[in-house]
């Protein structure tokens, strides 16, 4: 972690071959056919998610699952998966109440950098190798518990669903699961990486009227009006707050804050109106502080909302949002900037981390 950039140069991962123990029980070996470079996995790299190390990174990731460990009877050897990731135990009291996100064995399990079961799969020479998010897919295979997958259909793209995994989940779902933007709403989206540009389709597929996109990079806010965004605007402008007010007549319905930004956070609960939502599913560093007016909370009936993992079930909502994605509701292949090799990984996340990109894919 925190080497310095560009990372091309400063090579903060390394490819290497290391050894992959078989599945246990409930637990696949999965072959990775596609991953996506997130700003988790970024937040990973320049320390501000510090998490142990070493750790084989990648979480936004699609494959075939080539190996069942035992007492596995859901899936099949053949069958295509997309990962998610925060395992969910299905008993703890969070995943009782339908909240799968909040897993407290899976949140220790990622805390801690192994499977769901506390362990690890990965080892070199004699050293364990964490797991990320219970992913770690920027491998050929992935040893991955069956409560991280999600069975699909295996006529898309492997590059295009991988994005269902992270950006889809988490965009799409803040706002039709978390904010449950209405028909006819007014909504902002501050910050167009793959989340927030997912966040933008949600919104305009959930009949938003106006959507009002805020970014720095001319080419996502191009972007964002192409796929629906009514409104775009440069975050740069030190204005943009009062523009956005005017544009909406004194503030939107719904805002959300994608970018992992106290700064843009800032500017969400800004342009939000009275009696409207704030929802954040960025992740800043963990010492960074929102502050707010707490009068305007009662006086304005505020909510100010976190969405994790899209505050959704990804069994039932990844299946939703591909059905969405063939009917032309969700148009998730207009995401993928490019796709690139494991071994341009360091340059992918110098792209990445330079705002110029929505989503670099990792195809193997």
């Amino acid at each position: 972690m925190g080497l310095s950039q560009p990372y091309a140069n400063s090579q903060p991962l390394e490819l290497m071959e290391v050894d992959l123990d078989p599945p246990s029980r409930g637990e696949v070996l999965v072959r990775i056919r596609s991953v996506g470079l997130c700003h988790s996995d970024l937040s990973v790299i320049n320390g501000t998610r510090p998490r142990p190390m070493p750790m084989a990174l990648g979480h936004e990731a699609a494959g075939e699952i080539i190996e069942l460990g035992p007492g596995v009877d859901e899936f099949e050897v053949g069958d295509h998966v997309v990962c998610t990731f925060v395992p969910s135990c299905g008993h703890c009291l969070p995943c009782s109440e339908g909240r799968p996100a909040l897993c407290d064995v899976g949140a220790k399990a990622n805390q801690q950098g192994t499977l769901l079961d506390g362990t690890s799969r990965l080892h070199f020479e004699g050293g364990t190798i964490n797991h990320h998010l219970g992913v770690s897919g920027f491998a050929e295979h992935a040893v991955i518990s069956t409560r991280s997958l999600v069975k699909v259909e295996k006529d898309i793209p492997f590059e295009q669903l991988a994005l269902f995994g992270c950006a889809v989940l988490t965009g799409v779902g803040a706002v039709v699961n978390a904010a449950k933007v209405s028909l006819g709403s007014s909504v902002a989206i501050v910050g167009l990486g793959g989340v927030g540009l997912s966040a933008v389709l949600g919104a305009v597929a959930s009949g938003a009227q106006t959507v009002f996109a805020v970014d720095i990079n001319p080419s996502k806010l191009e972007l964002a009006r192409n796929l629906g965004a009514t409104h775009v605007f440069d975050a740069r402008d030190p204005e943009v707050i009062l523009k956005i007010k005017q544009a909406s007549s004194g503030g939107v319905e719904y805002a959300f804050e994608t970018a992992g930004s106290v700064a843009a956070m800032n500017v969400a609960y800004a342009v939000t109106r009275p009696g409207g939502m704030t929802v954040t599913s960025g992740l800043p560093h963990p010492q960074e502080q929102f502050s707010i007016p707490q009068v305007t909370l009662t006086a304005e009936e505020r909510t100010v909302k976190g969405s994790y993992l899209g505050s959704s079930v990804p069994k039932r909502d990844i299946p939703r949002f591909i059905s969405m994605f063939r009917r032309g509701l969700l148009p998730i292949d207009r995401l993928v900037s490019q796709t690139i090799s494991l071994n341009d990984i360091n340059t992918g996340f110098d792209l990445l981390n330079s705002g110029a990109v929505s989503r670099v894919v990792v195809t193997l």
